[in-house]
């Protein structure tokens, strides 16, 4: 009202003195003419001072108006983005909270042991975690968009202001259409798809187990969309926003290290044949996907229970295999040693310090590096010595001469 008051009088005052002086001129030149005023002077001069002040005292309120339309815009504005805060705060409690019932069933956090009764009972205890991290995600989306309405009324509130300033100032001003802003997503589109896909397919999961179902493929079906499920939401959570900058380093790494270890297991398994690059992406989903087909689990593209289960079998195949292999070359280097006379102890494929030093005395008399490994130099030096001792025995002919021939031909 300071403003109002300054404009007000101000006005008030520069309208009169502009009044008098036009009267005072007027009435002048009607004095050197006709004798006095007359009441059309008189009449002019209130005409005058009337419209100045009028016009003045309009623009004054509409100014106002202006500014005081901004400052509410600049009020809901900042309310909006209070209450958006508190939204996002409360999905991402929310949304942790789901996850921490999810990974009863999953086993990706804590590990517990799971029960009967989990295949059961899990839906109903799911229910309401559930129930609250969608309605919270809801409430926060919808605060966001309330968010976005606020930012769009203040660019208006702000418009007609600058239209009503230049409007005072008679400077003409080309309107400009300002954005419309649109309001910021939750999470990007595809963490939010992925949720829904994971949330149907639990569902259908869960309506697809009946009472004939064995316990052992129940408990695999329910557990392979459990985690789907909850490793989609807590992607959902992260890309939220709800963690802080240490927070989210720390689950990177720690997500990076657990693909980076499977995918080495993926790979000594013979499922996967790509960089090991710690990145969850497309190749690392088809090898797990094979896997799970391999041994007829559910295919979901995630390590659940069954599937770590099938892939240490795998392993453990595969380091049998490994250790029959090395086995039978400890064996057949003691053979070739015990043959070559450099050992004299049993051939039972196991792999002792008497037996490196057999090799590197081995090596030393091939005339290769004594490193005590069965490497490329010593099987080259080996394998020559070989062709050497199968090589035929020189003819006579190609023999030197003796000295009793050479006395004789002397």
């Amino acid at each position: 009202m300071a403003v109002r008051s300054h404009v007000d009088v101000g006005t008030g005052r520069t309208a009169e003195r502009s009044s008098e002086v036009v009267v005072r001129s007027f009435q002048a030149r009607r004095t050197r003419r006709w004798g006095g005023p007359t009441a059309a002077v008189l009449g002019l001069s209130f005409l005058v001072a009337g419209c100045t002040s009028g016009g003045d005292e309009d623009e004054t309120t509409d100014l106002e108006r202006a500014q005081a339309q901004v400052a509410a815009a600049e009020k809901d504005l900042a309310d909006a983005q209070d209450e958006s805060q508190k939204a996002t705060e409360a999905f991402c409690s929310g949304g942790t909270d789901y996850v921490k019932a999810l990974d009863r069933y999953g086993d990706i956090i804590t590990s517990s042991a799971p029960t009967v009764g989990d295949v059961v009972t899990g839906g109903a205890d799911l229910r309401e975690p559930r129930e609250d991290a969608l309605a919270a995600g809801q409430t926060a989306q919808r605060a966001r968009q309330d968010v976005a309405d606020a930012e769009n009324a203040l660019a208006e509130a702000k418009a007609e202001l600058a239209a009503v300033e230049a409007s005072a100032s008679g400077v003409p001003v080309e309107p400009e259409e300002s954005p419309t802003a649109e309001p910021t997503p939750l999470a990007p589109a595809d963490a939010i798809n992925r949720v829904k896909q994971a949330d149907a397919d639990f569902t259908a999961t869960q309506q697809g187990i009946t009472d004939e179902t064995p316990l052992d493929q129940a408990s695999q079906q329910f557990n392979a969309a459990v985690v789907s499920l909850e490793m989609a939401w807590m992607q959902l959570v992260v890309q939220a926003g709800c963690l802080d900058d240490q927070q989210r380093i720390a689950a990177q790494e720690a997500a990076r290290a657990y693909t980076t270890a499977l995918q080495q297991s993926l790979s000594a398994a013979g499922y996967y044949t790509l960089a090991v690059d710690g990145i969850y992406g497309p190749g690392t989903v088809q090898a797990v996907q094979d896997l799970q087909s391999t041994h007829g689990l559910p295919v979901t593209g995630t390590v659940d229970k069954a599937t770590e289960a099938a892939l240490q079998a795998d392993l453990a195949a595969q380091g049998a295999a490994q250790s029959a292999i090395d086995l039978t070359t400890t064996a057949a280097l003691q053979q070739t040693l015990k043959l070559a006379g450099y050992w004299d102890g049993p051939v039972d494929g196991q792999w002792t310090d008497a037996l490196t030093a057999a090799l590197m005395q081995f090596q030393t008399d091939l005339g290769v590096p004594a490193t005590g490994a069965v490497d490329a130099a010593t099987v080259a030096a080996f394998e020559a010595a070989i062709a050497a001792a199968k090589a035929p025995a020189p003819s006579p002919t190609e023999e030197e001469p003796t000295d009793e021939a050479t006395t004789m031909d002397e």
